[in-house]
């Protein structure tokens, strides 16, 4: 929408066109251009989010990447309540008439119906009839519309957002230097001559590449765009190998003040699913065609569902829809029933799954059990506060992502009799059944993981190890992203396939800022005196009693964490972080292993 288009529309004011409307008939067709004109507001403003993120990368500057993560999920949640408020007070009738709802439906699917982003506009009309239902046990559904697909009735979706670059015996580094320009970086390279050779040297010897094959490798075929988050930027890719066999190719860019430069080369399924894990804060992306870009993301980590794909680089909206299709395909696929997920029963949470899905469903429960160990509860909606905050925030690539449904119906022999009945007495405010429908007010999806304690009485020494040892990362970078975890319980972290480690459970968290780092390594032995924190008001920790929180049984798994991760014992530590997150500061976080950076003649 032009500037001028939306300051005629801001002068007419469309919701006292709506009130002043004569007919029903009339009122649904300027409620559906209105709730049009209010999406493309939104849409183009999320567009320009993007080419902001790659000027605050070229600036050297990851506060304002982070507050870009922040805003881009919180326009659209904005957005959508002004609307209802709006709707809400022109049209109340649509509240109490499922009828005149659906004439707007009509009207507005006509009006989106050829457009490529047909699927996020049905998404904003759903998230907007939700606000208007809030609070009403009323579900609305998660569908791409009539078309019953992502991009509604679009169907030519083979835009091209690739370049191809040739092939050969090797990876030469002309190509290199080739790919490094697809951003067009204002900011300079340090050496961009040393980048592309040391890139090239790199992915051959990764590949076993030695010159002597001529067509070793088709193409290499690169997202014409880059991916901006943090403090980094990237850009993503896939090598075609001669037996067509498709090989992760993302370089990671860092920008300094002697420039740009390549910082590490990712080949490895296990490294792409960690980068482009929904446990970090979204991509920006500088490439508008989110479905083309999803599917390519699918083609280089396929075990990772479609839905999250779309979640990575932004489009929580539709990812939503495509988590849903999943769950239900799943179930279909398999025959199987949702039951109590495996693992600790939460105090707070119940979360439940089918045996083979990829996803775990949360509910929070009307009061905790009696194992609770926090005093007095706050109540369900402070928990979902802190779940919301989270989804919001740079997840830091240590906290599982939590896409939230509200007024959701699913069917109710999808659950098992048992599951179904502790829901429905446990958590009565949040679920009812209706009919063959189970209505949830809200419901919490997360990628599954096996908890810590699970995963450790099975594992291997060197898996064990390497979980252990990502463990410490976990809680580093958790604290990095000012979140702390008061319930420091190895029951509350997860395990991935790629035994990365990640905190799932977020009824305990809190803002680390807030924490008070308190010590007894001080104290005397013998001392009987209590110790003056013990008086404080807030949240007192103490570094110290870590170890014994995490509840790892194995006295060698114990000394390794002391060996990797001692620091965090120590009150220097922790309070070092808070220093730098009240300063202004954004701490590092690490996001890739150290052996996958480049190595260069000249130690920086």
């Amino acid at each position: 929408m032009t500037r001028a288009n939306k300051e005629s529309s801001q002068t007419t004011n469309p919701a006292d066109s709506i009130a002043r409307a004569e007919t029903d008939a009339e009122k649904a067709r300027l409620t559906a251009e209105l709730i049009l004109q209010d999406f493309d507001d939104y849409y183009v403003d999320s567009r320009q989010i993007p080419r902001l993120a790659q000027q605050a990368f070229e600036d050297r500057n990851p506060a304002a990447s982070l507050k870009l993560s922040w805003e881009r999920l919180s326009m659209y949640r904005r957005s959508i309540n002004k609307l209802g408020r709006r709707l809400a007070t022109a049209f109340p009738q649509i509240i109490r008439e499922e009828s005149l709802w659906r004439q707007v439906e009509r009207r507005y699917l006509a009006l989106i119906e050829d457009r490529y982003e047909a699927d996020l506009a049905f998404a904003y009309i759903h998230s907007v009839r939700r606000i208007i239902y809030q609070g009403e046990w009323t579900p609305v559904t998660y569908s791409f519309g009539e078309g019953g697909e992502a991009g509604g009735s679009v169907r030519d979706l083979r835009a091209p957002i690739h370049r191809d670059f040739p092939g050969g015996a090797e990876v030469l580094p002309e190509t290199v230097a080739e790919i490094l320009t697809i951003p067009g970086f204002s900011a300079p390279f340090r050496d961009g001559a040393e980048d592309a050779a040391l890139v090239a040297r790199r992915v051959n010897d990764l590949l076993g590449l030695d010159g002597r094959l001529s067509d070793a490798i088709r193409t290499i075929q690169m997202i014409d765009a880059g991916f901006f988050r943090n403090r980094g930027a990237y850009l993503l890719g896939r090598i075609v190998l001669g037996d067509s066999l498709l090989v992760p190719f993302v370089i990671a860019l860092l920008n300094d003040a002697e420039g740009i430069y390549v910082d590490a080369v990712l080949n490895t399924e296990a490294d792409t699913h960690n980068i482009f894990s929904s446990t970090l804060a979204n991509f920006h992306v500088t490439n508008t065609r989110y479905h083309e870009l999803s599917a390519f993301l699918h083609s280089i980590m396929p075990t990772r569902p479609l839905g999250l794909h779309y979640s990575t680089i932004g489009f929580n909206h539709v990812g939503k829809v495509a988590v849903m299709s999943d769950l239900e395909a799943e179930l279909a696929t398999t025959k199987q029933v949702f039951e109590t997920a495996v693992g600790f029963r939460g105090t707070v949470a119940i979360g439940f799954s089918s045996p083979a899905s990829a996803y775990v469903l949360k509910v929070i429960r009307d009061k905790p059990t009696a194992e609770y160990k926090w005093g007095e509860f706050e109540g369900v909606d402070s928990v979902w506060k802190k779940y919301g905050q989270v989804h919001e925030i740079n997840r830091t690539g240590s906290m599982l992502d939590n896409i939230i449904y509200y007024n959701l119906k699913l069917d109710k022999y999808w659950f098992k009799a048992s599951l179904l009945e502790e829901l429905l007495s446990e958590v009565s405010e949040s679920v009812s059944l209706q009919g063959r429908g189970v209505i949830f007010k809200h419901l919490i999806v997360q990628r599954r993981m096996t908890p810590l304690p699970v995963f450790l009485e099975t594992a291997s020494r060197v898996e064990a190890e390497t979980a252990v040892v990502n463990l410490g990362h976990c809680i580093k970078n958790n604290a990095a992203a000012n979140i702390f975890n008061k319930d420091l319980d190895g029951r509350n972290y997860g395990v991935s396939k790629f035994l990365k480690v990640y905190l799932f459970d977020y009824d305990a968290l809190e803002p680390f800022t807030e924490v008070k780092i308190r010590t007894n390594t001080d104290r005397v032995d013998g001392e009987e005196d209590i110790p003056d924190w013990y008086f404080e008001d807030g949240i007192v920790f103490l570094p110290e009693e870590i170890e014994a929180g995490l509840r790892i049984h194995d006295r060698s798994l114990r000394r390794l964490f002391r060996e990797v991760h001692g620091d965090l014992l120590t009150t220097d530590y922790w309070e070092g972080i808070q220093r730098d997150l009240r300063n202004g500061k954004v701490p590092w976080i690490r996001t890739y292993p150290d052996d996958r950076r480049l190595v260069r003649k000249a130690a920086r």
